[in-house]
């Protein structure tokens, strides 16, 4: 048996079992813990680890990131969130106003410099740089509309008096719940007429198709010598001084060469056929209509008559010519191209206009005028080059600004030099004018009008960098100093004096003191410099013109939208007093378009502010500025139909501003109705105090007749190609954006 522990002998080795501990209860191993996961793996919401990036992030390539912005969850929450994120945006106002006055030191005691254009700035940093310049370019829209005689729509910028019109034509369809007739006027332009100046058109007023030998253009015959040497006599006292391009002794001899034919006829030119061409149309311009006797709807019915495009047969054999000297242009080329844009913009062809500008733009580059001419050249020669480069950079920077489209010159490769006006070169290629005194000649006017343009689009690209949405919190004060250093350089020689005081470039509407015995040229000069001046300072306040209700306006955009109004009606005394005492703008196609643009402004200002007080005097000048539209409807077609609409427009502006002011609780002064502009003195008109048209049938309503009259009256302008159906507009979102 086996033996016992009790009866085992000491001696016996015993067995010694290891010591087990008693079994515990089985842990849980604890896992890693992150602080907070990667903002991608917390929006898929997978297990994320604490390395930087994460093995998640890592595998799949992508960015690891953790903005540890926490999600708002409860109400108190909130309220904190939106204080601090009020308390952020008080220090970045502080914070941009600290750069503004920066900025406003730094540009004193500065010499005017090129502008930086939209596309010259330098190259971002980043790539979030890069896209926020892109979405402030963005934000600035535009408009499209569609040709009379084309379904193609063509587009037009935010500076463009059209964008505008759309504005006011989306603010009276919020206001007056109207919508948009299809059956509306269309236009009458020449756009509408051809569809270019080289164009036969295809139909006569009655619909049946007309015969095309019928047409001006294949069977106008070329003037005569003399007829041809009467209307280059106007080009030396007009479009020459305000276009120097072209030497004034060397034209002339070359001019005389071409007669130098045994048929007596003179040999076909490009730059002839394009001078004379410009001064048919602006001779044709200044001579009355055989309509003037009519009634105003007579008047302004266009016939392929009509003065804007007179000359176009000469028009069309200069596009003949210059067709063969597209591969190998010389300096003759460009100054076609550029004269050709202007006739073009004259006859209200503005895409063709525009397109003319670039191929000029595209010209001077291929012969180098951009670049500082060598000193292997004459002097006269080099200085009719730097001539021919800045004339097409004011002309390109007008077009550009006017019809709202981007900049086709650019200062970042320009190294020419701004022309001379000394008493040398002046008497070199205009020896038929005299000096004016204190080192003035007819040259300065061009230094200065190339001044005026670059100031204008440095204040011009200062706006359009901003988003729309900022214009509200920014002041015009630097538009305003660009434009008076200009005016502090300016001689007292070119300047229009006034009466009683007044001051010249002011707004004051002091009565003219046009000197009687001066030259027509030096008259007109001074007349378009200051002119141009205004027409600028309009299209440059007008973006801060609301048309939302005045708790949503502001104290700096209301002012500055007062500016753009006092310049408008500045604009017009103006036009009023020269047209009505004299002529020296008779006939002057573009002083008709800054007078519509004027006009045009003046109504979308009191749409905008019934209650300002400003608005009365606005709304009085409105009817001056018939009077001068009606001045110009005596010679072409365009200007008549523009009287009409705004006469028509008037009345509506006054139901609309009487129901606001009775809304508002103000007393309304019922204006009684006159029957014909003509019929009001002179003295009336100067003092403002004219009555508006008398009112139309009620049953049209405010709408039904202005909106689509005011468009047709637009498209006619020469600021716009002709639009065939108006309720094509994309109105949609037109005012959004802006200062509202």
């Amino acid at each position: 048996m086996p033996p016992s522990s009790a009866s085992s002998s000491p001696d016996t080795p015993q067995l010694q079992l290891p010591t087990v501990p008693p079994p515990r209860a089985r842990q849980r191993k604890r896992g890693q813990v992150v602080a907070r996961a990667c903002d991608w793996c917390r929006v898929h919401r997978i297990k994320c680890d604490s390395h930087n990036p994460c093995s998640n992030c890592t595998n799949r390539g992508g960015r690891c990131s953790n903005s540890g912005s926490m999600k708002v969850a409860t109400l108190p929450h909130a309220y904190r969130e939106i204080e601090r994120l009020k308390q952020r945006v008080e220090e970045l106002e502080q914070e941009k106003e600290k750069e503004r006055e920066a900025a406003k030191r730094g540009h004193q005691g500065q010499r005017l410099s090129l502008p930086r254009t939209l596309s010259d700035g330098q190259e971002s940093g980043t790539s979030e740089q890069d896209l926020a310049k892109s979405r402030l370019k963005r934000a600035w829209e535009g408009i499209y509309i569609s040709t009379a005689r084309s379904p193609q729509k063509t587009w037009y910028g935010s500076s463009s008096l059209f964008y505008f019109i759309g504005r006011i034509d989306a603010f009276l369809t919020d206001a007056l719940q109207q919508s948009h007739l299809a059956d509306r006027m269309l236009p009458d332009s020449a756009s509408t007429l051809v569809d270019g100046p080289t164009t036969i058109n295809a139909e006569d007023q009655t619909g049946q198709l007309a015969d095309p030998t019928d047409d001006p253009i294949n069977t106008g015959e070329y003037l005569t010598s003399t007829q041809e040497e009467y209307f280059l006599s106007l080009f030396w006292q007009s479009y020459y001084t305000s276009y120097p391009i072209i030497d004034e002794l060397e034209f002339k001899k070359y001019y005389r060469s071409l007669w130098a034919t045994s048929d007596g006829k003179r040999k076909p030119s490009a730059l002839a056929d394009i001078v004379i061409a410009l001064c048919v149309q602006y001779g044709m311009a200044r001579l009355p209509s055989v309509e003037q006797g009519l009634n105003a709807t007579s008047r302004a019915n266009l016939s392929d008559t009509d003065a804007t495009i007179a000359g176009r047969w000469y028009y069309r054999r200069c596009q003949t010519l210059l067709s063969a000297e597209l591969e190998s242009p010389i300096i003759s080329t460009l100054q076609c191209h550029i004269f050709c844009s202007i006739y073009l913009c004259c006859a209200s062809f503005q895409n063709m206009a525009d397109s003319a500008c670039g191929l000029a733009v595209r010209t001077a580059y291929m012969l180098g005028l951009h670049l500082e001419p060598p000193q292997s050249l004459l002097r006269r020669e080099r200085e009719t080059r730097k001539r021919l480069w800045w004339t097409l950079y004011v002309l390109e920077t007008k077009m550009s600004m006017k019809l709202g489209r981007p900049f086709l010159l650019h200062d970042s490769n320009t190294t020419c030099s701004l022309p001379a006006d000394d008493r040398e070169i002046a008497m070199l290629v205009g020896s038929s004018f005299a000096p004016l005194g204190e080192n003035v000649t007819w040259l300065t006017w061009n230094l200065h009008n190339t001044k005026l343009l670059l100031a204008a689009r440095t204040a011009y690209t200062a706006i359009y960098e901003e988003a729309p949405d900022t214009l509200d919190l920014c002041n015009s004060q630097p538009i305003t100093e660009r434009l008076e250093n200009w005016l502090k350089d300016l001689p007292t020689a070119i300047k229009t004096q006034r009466q009683n005081n007044g001051v010249p470039f002011s707004t004051d509407q002091s009565a003219l003191e046009i000197e009687q015995f001066a030259p027509l040229w030096l008259q007109r000069q001074r007349l378009l410099l200051e002119l141009l001046y205004h027409n600028l300072c309009i299209n440059l306040y007008r973006p801060f013109i609301s048309f939302t209700s005045a708790i949503a306006q502001t104290y700096l955009t209301d002012r500055t939208a007062v500016k753009c109004a006092a310049h408008a009606m500045a604009l017009t005394h103006m036009m009023y007093q020269v047209l009505t005492s004299t002529s020296i703008l008779a006939g002057w196609l573009e002083a008709f378009q800054w007078q519509w643009n004027a006009a045009i402004t003046l109504v979308g200002f009191v749409l905008a502010y019934p209650h300002d007080d400003s608005s009365g005097a606005a709304r009085k000048t409105i009817d001056i500025s018939v009077a001068v539209l009606e001045n110009f409807g005596n010679s072409f077609a365009v200007a008549a139909r523009a009287a009409n609409i705004m006469g028509e427009l008037c009345a509506k502006v006054d139901v609309l501003t009487e129901k606001s002011q009775r809304k508002e609780g103000v007393r309304v002064e019922t204006m009684q109705p006159a029957t014909d502009y003509e019929e009001v003195d002179e003295e009336t008109l100067m003092n403002g105090n004219v009555p508006a048209l008398s009112f139309m049938d009620e049953s049209l309503g405010f709408f039904n007749l202005a909106a689509p009259d005011l468009r047709g009256v637009l498209a006619q302008s020469r600021d716009f190609i002709a639009t065939d159906m108006y309720n094509d507009f994309d109105l949609s979102g037109i005012n959004v954006g802006y200062p509202d």
